[in-house]
């Protein structure tokens, strides 16, 4: 038995030989089977918002051919890839994005193709990188709305409807039609284009390292 600069070789009467340096190939496949992992789903999950920000922005709805067929991709995907933890971060992560977006169905400043999405979302990211994206599409509706509210000339009354909104969550009642969906006159951001962007963004500040 000898201690080399190349390695731990052993042998015996020259019939058996093993090297450290071969070893750690099989326990190292399951470390680069799991760098493979990321990139799949992170590609499902681009692929996913794409669509449904294209179906938002045509038709102002995100349907349920998408979105529910979307979760359960999300979760099987996990699951295959990653087993068992890959199953309970997926459906934690749909939960985490529909039990966050539930506040503002309830209260119709959102619609349930949207709320939908973020569970689907989650599905495929689990909840730490979807509370990232839900985050950041925050930002990118705000810059939307922004630029909608200037365009269209109705700062006072959107100044107005934000009160009313944020009365509505500290008193937990309604805000009323005024803000509501159900509004026809009401400035509408589609925030599935927005969260849309925002997967996009995320990916590519992944493939340039900025995230991880």
């Amino acid at each position: 038995m000898s201690l080399r600069s190349g390695g731990f070789r052993s042998s015996y009467h020259g019939f058996f030989s093993l090297s450290l340096e071969e070893r750690p190939t099989a326990t190292r496949l399951p470390a680069r089977l799991e760098a493979r992992l990321k990139p799949v789903i992170l590609a499902g999950a681009v692929l996913l918002s794409l669509v449904a920000g294209w179906t938002d922005l045509r038709s102002r709805r995100i349907p349920n051919w998408l979105t529910i067929p979307g979760l359960l991709v999300g979760v099987a995907a996990n699951t295959i890839l990653s087993g068992w933890s890959g199953l309970k971060g997926s459906l934690l992560g749909a939960a985490v994005g529909l039990a966050l977006l539930l506040p503002f169905v309830l209260l119709r400043s959102l619609g349930a193709g949207d709320w939908k999405l973020a569970g689907a979302l989650g599905a495929f990211t689990g909840p730490g990188v979807l509370i990232d994206l839900l985050l950041g599409s925050v930002f990118v509706a705000g810059l939307m709305a922004v630029a909608l509210v200037i365009y269209k000339g109705r700062v006072r009354q959107t100044l107005r409807n934000i009160g009313h909104i944020l009365i509505s969550l500290v008193t937990f009642r309604l805000p009323g039609s005024r803000v509501s969906l159900d509004n026809p006159d009401s400035l509408k951001v589609p925030y599935g284009v927005a969260l849309a962007l925002t997967v996009v963004l995320y990916g590519i500040l992944w493939k340039l390292r900025i995230v991880a």
